[in-house]
């Protein structure tokens, strides 16, 4: 029976249904009288289906559906002869349940991926009194305290703490930092982030399901499975719909013995307008945003979008572009320019594999700064480099790693490197011949229309929300810049679902935008997710409700008006629908409708809802 009602759920099998309908309705305008109505073909296409959806829930699940009425009503047509008005209100039906369908199908593959990324091995060093190996076992065979080796390149197997080695990890999946963060002996360490430089040994601390990354994926999973798809309006309301209509058509009965009157009652009664409200207003409005690069996965997210009051923001890849530029080249020196200590530290750095040492390079050759070859070349992960240029000894790292090297930081070096940290930037101390002679900075940028469409939702009175796993100053500095307010920082997968929830609490409606795999369980979290769709991670877009294609922030308060028109439109079809109902009604009850005319009557009530709901598909919002 299953296989059955899909088939004739199908578009080509309810495309057939609304051919033969169309055909039953040209036979009685034109008076023609045929042996079989090709009503018949409509109402086994869509009737049946419907039938059996109305039984099952009425059985099984104890409760009453909008199927109920129009399978009550469709009976009552056939049953004195009117197989139009029973096709017609069958294939209402179908055509608003293939819609609602379509709006509300959701990707799965999201957590798919992100299990993908757990690693599955670890190597294990095993040591004895005499000797020291390694192994190379399963994740599931690693235990608390074991001691394991993480080469670079190399995923960390769980979380644990660094007991020997320095090395820079990226750990952008946990925390959404773009930057590798240097560690040291001491330093914590998390699952399924990459170890990019050194060799490390660590002492696992948590394994199994207590690792981050597990942690990330049941987040995701939890979330998920929170959210229920939403009830059909004509669902909710058939529960006094059904018994009103049918002490109505009885009353009428009663009252004028005309059956024919009772039957119209019914017909018209049914929801076909109310239940293609919503979905027809939200395909219009999927379309239009379609053609603005933002793709709505769903019509639930719609729907809920125009109820959002708090819109949540990541800030790396989101609120800023996620590329390092050098933003300040600073000499300490007076006979050393600008430039020449660029050329000096490009030099130095031409060998050096991190990030910061590469966007250096890459600065230097877009300004085609000279630089020289460069000898001795030494990287110390996590703290800097060494190396020789035209004779001078180049030191390229943080304070500390200069300091151990002899080199004296005064007041003016320490105020610098004071300010430019203030303003969210990473800097390198550049030291020749063991004398600090300036610094560069690197810094994300902003995006030029952040501060505008902060600017914009503060007009809508949507309050704007900044949660980052960056450090506090940054994350301050970046919030300054674009106006926002409400700063959380340095905040893992976990804590940014609690802040979530905690505002969901007070009885916030939550949009949440991010780009990076840390962001995927607090999309879920969130009333709405919203993902970068050109720089976000596959498993951020698949995670979220909502796709941004060009990463263009600025669509956020389109988005937002659209949803709101949205609403508006949903709530004028039902208004409608029900006005028109009303009217129907009352002309069935005084016998100027018969099954026909009030099926066609009922027919011109969806048509105008849905034109209505066309309007959006072109309508401006600047």
């Amino acid at each position: 029976m299953q296989k059955i009602n899909e088939l004739l759920n199908s578009i080509p099998m309810t495309v057939v249904a609304g051919v033969f309908l169309a055909i039953s309705l040209i036979l009685i305008l034109t008076d023609t009288s045929v042996p079989v109505d090709p009503a018949w073909v409509t109402v086994v296409i869509c009737g049946l289906p419907l039938l059996y959806l109305a039984i099952t829930r009425l059985i099984w699940e104890k409760r009453i559906s909008s199927a109920l009425l129009i399978s009550i009503a469709m009976v009552a047509a056939i049953a004195i002869g009117e197989l139009f008005a029973a096709g017609e209100v069958a294939f209402i039906m179908a055509v608003g349940a293939i819609l609602e369908e379509k709006t509300v199908e959701r990707a799965k593959k999201g957590l798919k991926k992100l299990i993908s990324l757990a690693p599955v091995q670890g190597r294990r060093i095993i040591a004895g009194p005499a000797y020291t190996h390694e192994e190379i076992v399963a994740v599931e065979q690693i235990q608390a305290n074991d001691l394991l080796r993480v080469l670079p390149g190399e995923t960390i197997p769980v979380d644990g703490a660094i007991i020997t080695g320095n090395t820079s990890v990226d750990q952008s999946i946990i925390t959404g930092e773009f930057l590798p963060v240097d560690k040291e002996k001491g330093d914590d360490v998390f699952c399924g982030t990459i170890n990019r430089f050194g060799s490390i040994d660590i002492i696992a601390t948590k394994v199994g399901e207590d690792c981050s990354l597990q942690k990330l994926i049941r987040m995701v999973q939890e979330a998920e499975n929170k959210k229920a798809p939403m009830e059909r309006i004509a669902d909710k309301w058939a529960t006094w719909l059904v018994p009103v209509a049918l002490a109505i058509a009885i009353s009428t009965y009663i009252i004028t013995g005309d059956i024919i009157r009772a039957v119209t009652v019914l017909v018209v009664f049914c929801p076909c307008a109310l239940v293609l409200a919503t979905p027809t207003s939200i395909v219009a409005a999927i379309g239009q945003a379609t053609k603005h690069g933002v793709i709505i996965k769903s019509g639930q997210a719609l729907e809920k979008m125009g109820k959002v009051d708090c819109i949540a923001f990541d800030k790396t890849g989101t609120l800023s572009h996620g590329n390092l530029v050098v933003s300040n080249v600073i000499s300490f020196v007076p006979d050393i320019t600008e430039n020449k200590l660029l050329s000096l530290a490009a030099s130095a750095e031409s060998h050096s594999e991190h990030p910061l040492g590469k966007t250096v390079v890459a600065h230097a050759k877009a300004l085609k700064v000279p630089t020289r070859t460069a000898g001795d070349f030494q990287m110390l992960p996590g703290k800097g480099i060494r190396a020789t240029v035209e004779n001078n000894t180049i030191l390229g790292g943080n304070s500390t790693y200069l300091q151990e090297n002899g080199v004296v930081l005064d007041h003016v070096v320490i105020s610098a490197l004071e300010k430019l940290r203030k303003q969210g930037k990473a800097t390198i101390l550049i030291a020749i011949n063991n004398k600090c002679a300036g610094i560069l900075a690197l810094s994300d940028t902003l995006r030029p229309t952040a501060k505008d469409m902060v600017r914009k939702l503060g007009n809508m009175h949507t309050d704007v929300v900044l949660l980052t796993g960056d450090h506090a100053q940054t994350a301050a500095y970046f919030a300054e810049q674009a106006g926002i307010q409400n700063v959380h920082s340095e905040l893992l997968p976990d804590a940014k679902v609690s802040r979530l929830q905690a505002l969901q609490n007070e009885g916030r409606k939550i949009c949440m935008i991010g780009d990076g795999v840390n962001d995927a369980p607090a999309l879920k979290t969130a009333d709405v997710g919203v993902a970068m769709g050109g720089i976000g991670s596959d498993i951020t877009v698949e995670a979220a409700d909502i796709v941004l294609i060009g990463d263009d922030i600025a669509k956020i308060p389109y988005l937002k008006k659209l949803s709101n028109s949205t609403i508006s439109t949903i709530k004028f079809n039902i208004s409608l629908s029900l006005a028109i109902n009303f009217v129907a009604i009352w002309l069935s009850v005084i016998g100027v409708l018969n099954p026909v005319t009030g099926a066609l009557v009922h027919n011109a009530g969806s048509v105008l809802v849905v034109l209505n709901s066309a309007l959006l598909y072109d309508r401006k919002f600047d």
